[in-house]
């Protein structure tokens, strides 16, 4: 028998598909949804109970007594200030001597997650990812989708991967927009999709940029991977730009057929690229 899982919920639909395996194959699970993020139709009929994000005491005490083994920390979350979201003394326990930095949203989110793992499994508490469940959501190698690459973009992904692996090393994001050799725009704490949205003002002659997308170097796979949607393919191609580079192996697609389906309608392409296994 599998050991009960904690499905730690943020945004998105991610959360559902851990839930809908759960329920398919008989196995015991509890959902703490992350208020402000996760979706309430997501947890409706559930097992859950909600958390607020810098209250971490209470969220390790319901998986205590729900018995919890084994956890997985899936969806969309932004990890905010700890000077705006007046932690519990848990949380900033956690972050020990990151919690400084952490006030002023300085340390980089995946610096935090693995603090947040380590605190897990000082509690015993096995952390998984959702590879571990969901294989079959990452990214196989090759293109995705009818629309090729054309030639004069390999430069520019070239110089896209080498920038995207120097934005993870600082731990600051996993995707960059580049075009004509240059780096449009970086993703910051407000994620991908606003990233996209800002390089409508930022790329220039206002189209024809690549979005290259790729695990931080020596990321914690178990959490937070590269994502991609549909929401993803639709913002890039109101944004203008031609394509996604995403790293095979490494990035969840949400929605596979579907988002290949809206690539080839709107002429994006998406190819998933193999890197050096030591990232």
């Amino acid at each position: 028998m599998q050991p009960k899982l904690g499905i730690i919920a943020g945004g998105g639909n991610l959360p559902q598909k851990i839930i809908d395996v759960c329920q398919a194959c008989g196995r015991a699970y509890y959902v703490i949804g992350i208020e402000g993020y996760a979706l309430p139709d997501v947890l409706e009929g559930t097992p859950h109970s909600w958390v607020n994000i810098a209250k971490a005491g209470s969220g390790f005490r319901i998986l205590k007594k729900e018995q919890v083994s084994e956890v997985v920390l899936i969806g969309d979350v932004k990890v905010p200030s700890l000077i705006k979201a007046r932690p519990d003394y848990r949380t900033l326990k956690i972050f020990g001597r990151n919690a400084l930095r952490s006030l002023f949203n300085l340390t980089g989110d995946n610096s935090l997650l693995m603090l947040l793992a380590s605190e897990f499994e000082k509690e015993g508490i096995k952390v998984i990812g959702i590879h571990d469940i969901l294989d079959n959501l990452l990214a196989a190698e090759g293109l995705l989708g009818a629309i090729s690459v054309p030639d004069e973009f390999l430069s520019d992904i070239k110089f896209g991967i080498t920038a995207a692996l120097d934005l993870g090393l600082r731990d600051a994001g996993q995707a960059v927009i580049v075009k004509s050799g240059l780096v449009i725009i970086e993703e910051g704490k407000d994620g991908t999709a606003q990233m996209i949205k800002d390089s409508r003002n930022a790329t220039p002659n206002g189209s024809g940029g690549v979005l290259v997308k790729i695990k931080k170097p020596k990321q914690d796979r178990r959490m937070d991977l590269p994502t991609i949607g549909v929401m993803t393919v639709l913002d890039v191609s109101e944004a203008g730009l031609s394509g996604i580079i995403i790293q095979a192996g490494e990035t969840i697609i949400i929605d596979l057929e579907t988002v290949i389906s809206v690539a080839n309608e709107k002429g994006i392409f998406i190819k998933a690229l193999n890197l050096n296994p030591g990232y």
